[in-house]
């Protein structure tokens, strides 16, 4: 800690007075407590039951004696994060052969165009500007798209054949998510080094650092790079296995600009879980993901532009509405990957404070966040008996940062508020997270 920055600030919830402060106004990277700002901003302003629509259907005029289709089948986004998402299945189980049965069920045999999805809702820079080139390639780095499928990530199956050789890469899930990789990882070592090199709609990277050496299958799981184009594909593929002739390429809106205008006849329609579900995963796993597609959509609907910029906007007016100082307040993306973000201590707790006794859906946001030692990103985590459930928390962590921020049940009662961050430690992150832990039990021992 002798070349670390702290920012530490705790609060009375009752009153909102400080209890304890140190360097409360110096702006730090907060990583992923930064969610905290778009989450309450997300709920607040689009409300806890905010869904997302994607729209399938098709353009053009249809034969129905002949079952051809003179036009293209298209695929609308609507800007939903959690698309075919694993963590949401009851939502998504087996939905793109439900949407294949609604095209058979039209009466379409044979398309005289193409599969196209329409990933126009959002603007075509998915990942913010101020992201580190080495994170975009993995699946934390994962962009926002208008389109947005499968967490935007698939999985780089590889075989280990023997130490400080090269891993054979084995497969790819899902396979139309096949890329061309330079493969410059070695074997060697105990821990997870690989690192996937690649950009938004790209076509090809590589692949380097170290994955273990005695590891036989492993699995690095990447972005994918251009998720409207890996759905149209998919589709693609399943309306030709089910017996449906299609003459062209599967392809987006943003590569496929001639469709833009046409009218679209719908034949289905999938809504996703509402927004505190969403959050309430975000925050729990920190889904740097979801929290890309909150900050676009703040800029959709109030800005009518689903960009990043846009979406920063709304969030800082929003705080500064409600009098909560943007002062120290540095936000250059949603989820708090970019190490140009920063904030403040005493501006989290603030937030924190206002959620619980101005905000309309505290329940919904309280909700969102880890219980100490027992939920998401804290599970293993102060999981000191005195904790207990005192402690309801969203984590913050980067290359030499740790954050917290959440609520505290004092062992006499009393509720704090509190937010801590520290930046530019030396050593082991346990070490810091266990002095971090021991300030927090002082707290929860305060009368």
């Amino acid at each position: 800690m002798v070349n670390a920055a702290v920012s530490f600030y705790v609060a009375d919830s009752d009153s909102g007075k400080t209890v304890f402060e140190y360097n409360a106004l110096k702006s730090l990277v907060p990583a992923s407590v930064m969610k905290l700002v778009t989450a309450s901003a997300a709920l607040e302003l689009l409300g806890p039951d905010h869904k997302f629509r994607t729209t399938v259907g098709y353009t053009g005029t249809l034969k129905t004696k002949s079952g051809r289709l003179n036009g293209n089948i298209i695929i609308k986004g609507g800007g939903d994060p959690v698309l075919g998402s694993v963590r949401f299945e009851k939502y998504y189980s087996e939905f793109t052969d439900r949407w294949v049965a609604e095209i058979k069920k039209s009466g379409i045999k044979k398309i005289r165009g193409r599969v196209i999805t329409d990933d126009s809702y959002y603007n075509y820079q998915p990942v913010p500007s101020k992201w580190l080139f080495e994170d975009v390639g993995n699946y934390y780095g994962a962009g926002a798209y208008g389109l947005s499928v499968f967490d935007n990530t698939y999985e780089i199956n590889l075989r280990v054949k023997s130490d400080s050789t090269n891993p054979e890469i084995t497969g790819f899930v899902p396979e139309e998510c096949r890329f061309e990789f330079s493969n410059q990882l070695v074997s060697s070592g105990t821990h997870n080094e690989g690192t996937v090199y690649a950009i938004p709609y790209s076509t090809s990277g590589w692949i380097s650092g170290n994955i273990p050496g005695d590891s036989g299958n492993y699995t690095l799981r990447a972005s994918i790079t251009d998720p409207p184009l890996i759905m149209a594909k998919i589709i693609d593929q399943k309306l030709k296995a089910a017996g449906i002739t299609i003459s062209n390429a599967p392809s987006t809106k943003r590569l496929y600009q001639s469709a833009i205008d046409e009218v679209i006849t719908p034949l289905a329609e999938l809504w996703s879980p509402p927004l505190k579900d969403i959050i309430e995963v975000m925050n729990h796993e920190s889904v740097n993901l979801y929290a890309e597609h909150l900050l676009k959509e703040l800029g959709k609907v109030y800005r009518d532009t689903g960009a990043t910029e846009q979406g920063i906007e709304v969030v800082k007016e929003f705080l500064e509405k409600n009098d909560i100082s943007t002062d120290g307040l540095f936000m250059e993306d949603g989820s708090g990957l970019s190490p140009l973000d920063a904030i403040t201590s005493k501006e989290v707790v603030n937030l924190l404070w206002f959620m619980k006794y101005k905000g309309k859906y505290f329940n919904e946001f309280y909700s969102s966040l880890p219980h100490a030692g027992k939920e998401g990103t804290l599970k293993e985590y102060f999981k000191d008996p005195l904790f207990g459930s005192g402690m309801s928390a969203k984590s913050g962590s980067m290359t030499r940062v740790r954050s917290y921020a959440g609520y505290l049940t004092t062992s006499s009662g009393k509720e704090l508020i509190f937010c801590i961050i520290v930046n530019n430690y030396s050593g082991p992150p346990q070490r810091v997270i266990s002095g971090i832990g021991e300030i927090l039990k002082e707290i929860l021992l305060f009368k």
